[in-house]
C-alpha cells in the first residue's frame, strides 16, 4: 500500500464517482490504485448476533466480488497504464481504512454510501476516516469547476502549513490557479469585549492578517512559480468563506483542524462543514503524528 491511492467502494453512486476521481488522480501521478471493499462483520450475522445461514453469507460475498470487479473495470477505463489492485477484507470499513491510511498516499471516498440514512449529508465512514486518518483524505462531493482554482484555507497553524504544501502541489499538477483564503472573524472580539470592538483599529488588524498570509505563502510561491496565486484576506468566518469558494473551485484543501481547535478535536468545525456542505471535492490534510 505504500504511496498507493486507496479508493473505498460500496456499489453506491457516490462511491463510483469517488472511484473515478481516485483513478484519474492516480493515473495523472503514475501512482498505483488500490480499490477496497470492506466485506464487514455485520453482514455475517442476523437477529441477536446469530450467524447468518451459509447461503446468505455466500450471496453477500458474491455481491462484494461483483462490486470490486466492476470497480476495477471502471478504473482501468481511465488509463490502461494504471496499476489496479483490489482487496475484500472481512473487516468493518472504518478500522480498515484507518489502517490503510498509515501507508497510503491518499484515501478517497464518497460523501455517503449505501449505509447512510435518508437526510444525512455525509456517511459515518467518511466523517470517521476524515477525522482519524494518517494521510490526506479526499471526500468527493459536488462537481469540480473546470476552470476554477484550487482553494486552500490558511490560518497560520502547523497543519495549515501542510495544507498549503498540498494545495500548491495540486494546483501545479492540474495547471490551475490557487486561491489562498485567510478568513479571520471578529467573533472573539464581539463576545469577549462587547462594545469595545467599536474602538478596535480594524485596518491595522487587517494589515497584520495580510502580512501573515504573505509570510505563509512566500516560500511556496518561489517553489511553484508557475502557479498563479490569488490572496484573499477577509474579515469573515472561515467556514462561510470556504463554502462560498467551493461553488467555483476544482478542489478545496483544508487542515483537519486549525488555530481555533481544541486539543483532542481531530476534525475542526471548518473541516466538518466542508465535507458536509461543500459544492466540490474536499481534501482534508492531517498534521504529522508520531507513530
Amino acid at each position: 500500500m505504500n504511496q498507493a491511492i486507496v479508493a473505498a467502494v460500496d456499489g453506491s453512486v457516490t462511491s463510483t464517482r469517488a472511484l473515478r476521481w481516485a483513478a484519474e488522480f492516480a493515473a495523472s501521478r503514475n501512482l498505483p490504485l488500490h480499490i477496497v471493499h470492506a466485506f464487514g462483520l455485520i453482514g455475517s450475522y442476523y437477529g441477536a448476533g446469530l450467524p447468518a445461514p451459509q447461503e446468505v453469507f455466500d450471496a453477500l460475498e458474491q455481491e462484494s466480488k461483483d462490486i470490486l470487479r466492476e470497480a476495477a473495470e471502471a478504473a482501468r477505463t481511465v488509463s490502461d497504464q494504471l496499476t489496479v489492485t483490489t482487496s475484500m477484507p472481512v473487516q468493518p470499513p472504518i478500522p480498515l481504512l484507518l489502517e490503510l491510511s498509515r501507508s497510503a498516499r491518499m484515501v478517497v471516498l464518497g460523501s455517503s454510501g449505501r449505509g447512510g440514512f435518508a437526510g444525512m449529508r455525509i456517511g459515518s465512514t467518511a466523517i470517521a476516516v476524515a477525522s482519524h486518518a494518517r494521510c490526506p483524505v479526499a471526500v468527493i462531493r459536488g462537481d469540480e469547476a473546470g476552470s476554477g482554482p484550487v482553494v486552500v484555507g490558511v490560518d497560520g497553524s502547523s497543519v495549515s502549513e501542510r495544507a498549503i504544501a498540498v494545495a500548491f502541489e495540486e494546483a501545479s499538477w492540474r495547471g490551475a490557479p490557487l486561491a489562498a483564503v485567510h478568513a479571520w472573524s471578529d467573533l472573539d472580539w464581539e463576545s469577549a469585549y462587547g462594545t469595545s470592538r467599536l474602538f478596535v483599529d480594524w485596518d491595522t488588524l487587517a494589515a497584520d492578517e495580510e502580512r501573515l498570509l504573505a509570510q505563509r505563502l512566500a516560500g511556496w510561491q518561489e517553489k511553484y512559480p508557475e502557479v498563479p496565486v490569488e490572496r484573499v484576506v477577509v474579515r469573515d468566518n472561515p467556514r462561510h468563506q470556504l463554502l462560498q469558494w467551493s461553488e467555483k473551485a476544482r478542489l478545496v484543501v483544508t487542515g483537519s483542524r486549525g488555530r481555533g481547535g481544541f486539543r483532542g478535536l481531530l476534525l475542526g468545525s471548518t473541516g466538518q462543514a466542508l465535507i458536509q456542505h461543500a459544492a466540490c471535492p474536499v481534501l482534508i490534510v492531517h498534521p504529522e503524528r508520531a507513530e
